[in-house]
């Protein structure tokens, strides 16, 4: 039986990493990812889970303590935000390298400096290239849903691949929402137990991991790992899938929400979306065709999939919460920009970067957003493709 309570999103993920027990856990706190880690070491010390909690003295020590204890045939896990995911970026890709199976979840927060411990996507979006797969959460049941997901993702024998689930730092990490938690014994025969492909304490069938990998092999490594990310696009429909016929959610690539007849387009990830589909009702209302396209799997970055819901617009906004730096727009435009190249209706593109630091994204901002959206795509004039709204 499954019930309804109130949980903030670290709640809900701490509640999802008790209900999955993993074999070790090794984590260093980070605001506003510390509750996560500090409920659930609460967890093992009430006895809850039998799992090894591992207390380390930095980030990059967490993820490389969570590297051996997954190579040595554990479920491992860990926790992280911000600083704390950047300190790991030199083990992340060693994990992906390797195959293991970590699952992590991760609460984005703005990149220092200046020091700032809000929301925004930098963190994450630092870490796209690593090989890991990431998953965007719009609320608190999502964040617990999809970590429960993330874990028959990474395991998958096609797939072997560590995998990060985002929620947005304050916005959902701390605010109360009403979502569904499963019973412990569903979530037990749902996630199964856990079955290693192989080893280090595997004395009988002896393996090397981390070893000096130049020129004869490291390319078809690396290889491997692009294609267990594209293996994994239609394992994480299939458990999409099979996670909304057992519990009603079902999940995909992204969510729609009153795109199929619309002539514009918002693009967003994370808890923004929420407040654009409080405004697309509103335009709605005065028969604006508009909708969204809410990209909950980052990486893999599913292409064809956007391109073939976006292709047909008059014109698209992509809404982020990252500047990707190189004087041309976020790193999300881009992506969106290459899955339309080869469109025969080329729509107009215009990003929108927003709420950096955490910035409140108002209900006016969005709406100023929808109307320089709708002018464009009504117009052949000129447009500012990169746009700062809410900065002074």
């Amino acid at each position: 039986m499954s019930q309804i309570v109130a949980k903030t999103g670290n709640e809900a993920m701490a509640e999802a990493m008790r209900q999955i027990n993993p074999d070790v856990v090794a984590a260093y706190p980070i605001t506003p990812a510390t509750e996560i880690v500090m409920i659930f070491s609460q967890f093992v010390a009430d006895g809850l889970v039998d799992t090894e909690y591992v207390p380390v003295e930095s980030e990059h020590s967490a993820m490389s303590a969570t590297i051996g204890a997954s190579a040595a045939g554990a479920r491992a896990m860990t926790g992280t935000s911000s600083q704390g995911l950047a300190l790991m970026y030199e083990m992340l890709p060693i994990a992906s390298a390797l195959r293991l199976p970590i699952v992590m979840p991760e609460v984005n927060r703005a990149l220092s400096g200046p020091i700032n411990i809000h929301n925004d996507h930098s963190d994450t979006f630092g870490a796209r290239d690593f090989g890991w797969i990431q998953i965007f959460s719009e609320n608190s049941q999502e964040a617990y849903d999809n970590l429960l997901q993330a874990v028959k993702i990474a395991e998958h024998p096609q797939v072997r691949l560590p995998v990060m689930v985002t929620t947005d730092g304050f916005i959902i990490s701390h605010c109360l929402e009403k979502i569904e938690i499963l019973d412990d014994e569903t979530v037990k025969e749902y996630i199964g137990p856990f079955k290693p492909y192989t080893n280090l304490l595997d004395v009988d069938n002896p393996i090397t991991l981390g070893a000096l990998d130049l020129q004869n092999y490291y390319f078809e490594h690396k290889r491997q790992v692009a294609e267990a990310m594209k293996n994994s696009k239609e394992i994480i429909l299939d458990i999409g899938r099979d996670f909304g016929r057992r519990f009603g959610r079902e999940y995909g690539f992204f969510e729609k929400y009153k795109l199929d007849d619309a002539e514009i387009a918002i693009v967003c990830l994370g808890s923004v979306a929420g407040s654009v589909k409080s405004v697309i009702n509103e335009y709605r209302e005065k028969g604006i065709k508009i909708g969204l396209l809410k990209i909950r799997v980052y990486r893999p970055f599913p292409q064809e999939e956007i391109a073939s819901q976006l292709q047909n617009m008059k014109a698209i906004a992509v809404i982020e919460k990252c500047d990707g730096f190189a004087a041309k727009g976020g790193p999300l435009l881009d992506e969106i920009k290459c899955c339309l190249y080869d469109s025969k209706n080329k729509p107009k593109i215009l990003d929108f970067i927003v709420g950096l630091g955490g910035r409140e994204v108002t209900h006016s901002q969005i709406t100023e957003i929808f109307d320089e959206l709708n002018s464009v795509a009504k117009s052949e004039k000129t447009f500012n493709q990169v746009n700062y709204k809410g900065v002074r």
